[in-house]
């Protein structure tokens, strides 16, 4: 593979010293650097490299591809410079560049996860970021005694508490905005899906503090966990591929009963548990968790003026910066990275 870049580079060189003007040098830019130029067909035997060897060969690619239009940009400028600037004006040559922006890769990965809770008929929602404890935890099931409830794993603001709904906090889940939706919609069916921004007061290579999530909410008559996996399915095969898995382990969540997480095999490292005979610091297993899933608890659907003995739903909850993560060929294995302000990382997309 390293000798098909090599080949390439060796006949890029030798095609640019025969370039005279600006119509041949585009070309040449079409022939190496278009969507079937020889640089993306050397791209596409990569599923030919043997999966250790995938990264590197990416990183020779990307290297020649850098070289050739980098080479390109001189051979332009050498051009020019051969023509009398005040006489000549070469209509095929672009504009002059400038600065600009795009959005951050987060927004990204939330439009192309409400595309596809759209064509499954979800309504797109997004409540609010500062909550009372009645919404986030007592509606859902939650006792005050409950571990979330403590100020190591929710942010308390400093805010004379409601009569009914308590102290204020920084919305800790999304899942706060399920009561608030059967209440909005007064009667089922309901299908929502709620993204918004939630904090809790964490910070590794999986965990920042501030970060989004997405919660699907699913309500009618006859719901049940068929539904509910089929649904995470589809949407798993739309966002990672269909060559990867999920997984439904039980768990216990207070809002939910039965109870789900929800894994899929990690992308770092192949679902192997291992990265250059290390353990993978990103799954440590082969398999990373999304968030978790269940049917909706009985409890939750009375607080929401909802009758349990007519209507069922399911829930789930996923953190938008790690299901990001898994995303096939990205590679980031530090979730930091995506609100270090790093413009060398964030100009990737």
């Amino acid at each position: 593979m390293n000798s098909d870049i090599a080949h390439v580079k060796q006949n890029f060189e030798k095609d640019l010293k025969k370039i005279t003007s600006i119509e041949e040098l585009n070309l040449l830019n079409i022939a190496y650097l278009g969507r079937k130029g020889r640089v993306n067909e050397v791209l596409l035997s990569i599923k030919d490299v043997p999966k250790e060897k995938r990264k590197i060969f990416g990183e020779s690619v990307n290297t020649l591809k850098f070289f050739i239009q980098k080479s390109i940009d001189l051979k332009r400028g050498i051009i020019l410079q051969k023509k009398d600037r005040e006489h000549y004006i070469d209509p095929t040559l672009p504009g002059l560049p400038y600065p600009h922006g795009s959005l951050h890769i987060v927004t990204y990965a939330i439009e192309e996860i409400s595309q596809i809770f759209e064509r499954l008929g979800f309504i797109r929602m997004s409540y609010r970021e500062v909550e009372w404890e009645y919404f986030s935890f007592e509606s859902l099931n939650m006792p005050k005694d409950h571990p979330a409830r403590d100020d190591f794993e929710t942010f308390f603001i400093d805010f004379p508490p409601h009569k009914e709904y308590g102290k204020m906090v920084l919305t800790p889940h999304t899942s706060s905005g399920q009561v608030r939706e059967m209440i909005r919609s007064k009667k089922p069916p309901i299908k929502m899906i709620n993204i918004a921004k939630t904090y809790r007061p964490n910070w590794d290579a999986t965990h920042v503090p501030m970060f989004h999530q997405f919660e699907g909410l699913c309500i009618d008559s006859g719901i049940n966990i068929t539904n509910l996996k089929g649904t995470i399915e589809y949407f798993a095969r739309s966002f990672f591929g269909n060559n990867r898995e999920i997984r439904l382990r039980p768990f216990h969540f207070q809002f939910t009963e039965p109870s789900f997480e929800v894994d899929v095999t990690c992308d770092i490292c192949q679902g192997t548990g291992k990265v250059k005979n290390l353990k993978c610091k990103v799954c440590k297993s082969g398999w990373l968790e999304l968030g978790g899933a269940g049917m909706v608890h009985p409890n939750v659907l009375r607080e929401g003026r909802i009758d349990p003995k007519k209507y069922s739903g399911w829930a789930f909850g996923f953190g938008i910066e790690r299901v990001f993560m898994m995303k096939q060929g990205l590679n980031v294995d530090d979730i930091r990275i995506l609100y270090s302000g790093d413009i060398r990382f964030l100009e990737q997309f």
